[in-house]
């Protein structure tokens, strides 16, 4: 069997997440978050993204760089979603722990900003993705993609949860105004790994350059403070106090 050719990395994605504690579940979660697609120097030609700003949504195809390298596949995993307990087929779930580890997510054109050393700079909305995440491919989102009929398997049967979120305005002043919509939408939508259930624990979401803490209850995200980031070297999990 002939060999394949490895990916090129055409693009790398800058978001406000340093680490994977914090990123939506899923693109689209929270719309407020931006982040800019920034093409590698072979790839930053006008030409490659002519036509566009035509579409109102794309797709990412990228990859999972931030899992665990030299792990062999399994068939099954254990969705989050599910408490980490029960296990699935690998192709039944968007698990990071893939035979290939490819992601895909649809994100909102926002803006191509076409002036700059970096341009073209392709900025979307709802991006679900680390900072720095390299890129494989860029293909428009088209209409004929929606299935109005489609099914969600367990999706549908363990649904997002929605949490209020209390901020107080001293502690919400400290994040920058550009900020504020999309840091409410992750803190509403519970951004710890599903089996970190501990009401009295105190959590820390790394977000531009933030450290922004908090409480959990089963209705209520509760922040406690928000300082500027100083990142734990060698942690074993971001975000977790």
């Amino acid at each position: 069997m002939t060999e394949r050719a490895p990916y090129r990395t055409i693009a790398r994605v800058h978001t406000d997440f340093p680490s994977k504690f914090g990123v939506p579940r899923q693109s689209g979660l929270v719309p407020e978050l931006l982040a800019r697609v920034v093409f590698e120097p072979d790839f930053r030609s006008p030409d490659a993204v002519r036509g566009i700003e035509g579409f109102s949504h794309l797709w990412l195809v990228w990859e999972f760089d931030k899992s665990v390298s030299g792990r062999d596949w399994s068939p099954t995993v254990r969705p989050p979603r599910l408490g980490g307990h029960d296990r699935l087929g690998v192709f039944a779930t968007r698990s990071p722990f893939r035979p290939n580890p490819i992601g895909l997510s649809s994100v909102r054109l926002v803006s191509v900003e076409s002036a700059g050393e970096e341009a073209p700079v392709l900025v979307v909305g709802g991006a679900d993705l680390v900072d720095g995440t390299p890129v494989l491919d860029i293909k428009p989102y088209i209409p004929y993609d929606v299935h109005p009929d489609a099914t969600g398997g367990f999706i549908q049967t363990h649904p997002e949860s929605w949490y209020r979120v209390s901020f107080p305005p001293e502690l919400l002043g400290r994040v920058p105004e550009d900020r504020r919509e999309a840091l409410l939408g992750v803190l509403a939508h519970d951004p710890r790994p599903r089996f970190m259930d501990d009401s009295s624990r105190i959590f820390g979401l790394p977000f531009a350059g933030l450290d922004v803490r908090f409480t959990i209850d089963d209705t209520t995200v509760r922040v406690v403070d928000v300082a500027p980031l100083t990142p734990e070297p060698g942690a074993a999990w971001p975000g977790y106090r």
